[in-house]
């Protein structure tokens, strides 16, 4: 199995690229992974709707030239479907058996996702009803579909 995670922006702080390393290191060993980051809009400050929008639309045009054709589209939202760490890896499982070979994370910038985006997901997964920073997000995924690969392989995991 391939899994990318798309992402908007760069992580700046050490620790999360520390962190989003370590879990990219222990995930070489079930499947092939990779992040592939787009470059986020400078957003104003007191953006109007329409602004935001516009920013949001360019920030999907880069989203979606990483898109792979086949490729089972992720993406988080706080709309998304909630589930625990086993649901979690069982949808990951499903996708395989299902005969598709390469997961696409989608993780938005800080303003969210457009909604060409979300009209091209597969699957629409939230890990919260709070807001996280977008670089602490792409670490908390990076853990859960490496806990995901723990629970498909049975080795032992912390509930």
């Amino acid at each position: 199995m391939k899994i990318d995670i798309i992402c908007v922006g760069q992580i700046k702080e050490k620790f999360y690229k520390e962190a989003v390393s370590e879990y990219a290191k222990r995930l070489s060993k079930y499947c092939k992974f990779d992040i592939l980051e787009v470059e986020d809009e400078k957003t104003p400050d007191k953006a109007g709707e329409a602004l935001e929008t516009q920013i949001k639309g360019k920030e999907a045009q880069r989203i979606l030239a990483k898109i792979k054709d086949g490729a089972c589209v992720i993406t988080l939202e706080i709309l998304g479907k909630k589930m625990d760490s086993v649901k979690f890896a069982g949808m990951i499982q499903q996708i395989g058996i299902g005969g598709k070979s390469h997961i696409q994370f989608v993780i938005g910038g800080s303003l969210g996702l457009h909604e060409s985006v979300i009209e091209r997901a597969d699957y629409h997964v939230s890990f919260s009803d709070m807001t996280f920073p977008h670089q602490l997000m792409r670490v908390i995924l990076c853990e859960q579909v490496y806990r995901a690969y723990r629970i498909m392989s049975g080795e032992p995991y912390h509930k």
